[in-house]
C-alpha cells in the first residue's frame, strides 16, 4: 500500500523548528512501514536531531550561519538577497528528505530524536511537504 499526502507549514522564522507533530498528524492507514518526507524547497532543509534541549537547535543555527555567513562574497547569486545563496548552499550540504520507519502506527524515532525543518531565510514563507508512506 502506498499513501501519498501533502502538508503545507506555517511560515517560521529563520531556525530550526521541530516538526514531528505536523508529520504524526498526517500518519494514518499505516500500522508497519516507511514515511519518507520530501521537502519541495531548496532554501530550508529537514533533519532529525536532539529534540530535548533547546540549546541544540540554537547551536545548530549559530554553526550553519558561522559556516555558511549571509553575504558570503564568493557568491555571484544575489538577486535574492544575501541570506538566498547560503539557503541553498545549507540544503545541499543537510539534505530535503528523510526516510523513517513506520511502527505501532507512529514514527519509529529514538528518544530524543524529532524531525526538524531548518528553516534558513530570514522570511522563508510557508514550506510544502511530501509525505509517501508505504506500508500495511
Amino acid at each position: 500500500m502506498v499513501i501519498q499526502k501533502h502538508i503545507t507549514l506555517p511560515p517560521y522564522p529563520r531556525g530550526v523548528h521541530i516538526i514531528s507533530k505536523h508529520i504524526e498528524d498526517h500518519i494514518s492507514g499505516v500500522e508497519t512501514g516507511i514515511a519518507n518526507i520530501f521537502l519541495k524547497h531548496t532554501s530550508a532543509s529537514l533533519a532529525l536531531n536532539e529534540n530535548y534541549d533547546p540549546s541544540v537547535r540554537n547551536d545548530i543555527e549559530s554553526f550553519l550561519r558561522t559556516l555558511i555567513p549571509d553575504g558570503y562574497k564568493g557568491f555571484t547569486h544575489t538577486l535574492e538577497g544575501a541570506d538566498d545563496m547560503p539557503a541553498h548552499m545549507k540544503n545541499i550540504l543537510i539534505g530535503s528528505s528523510l526516510t523513517i520507519p513506520i511502527t505501532n502506527g507512529s514514527l519509529n524515532l529514538g528518544t530524543w530524536q524529532g524531525v526538524y525543518l531548518l528553516e534558513h531565510r530570514v522570511h522563508g514563507g510557508s514550506r510544502e511537504l511530501v509525505l509517501t508512506l508505504f506500508g500495511e
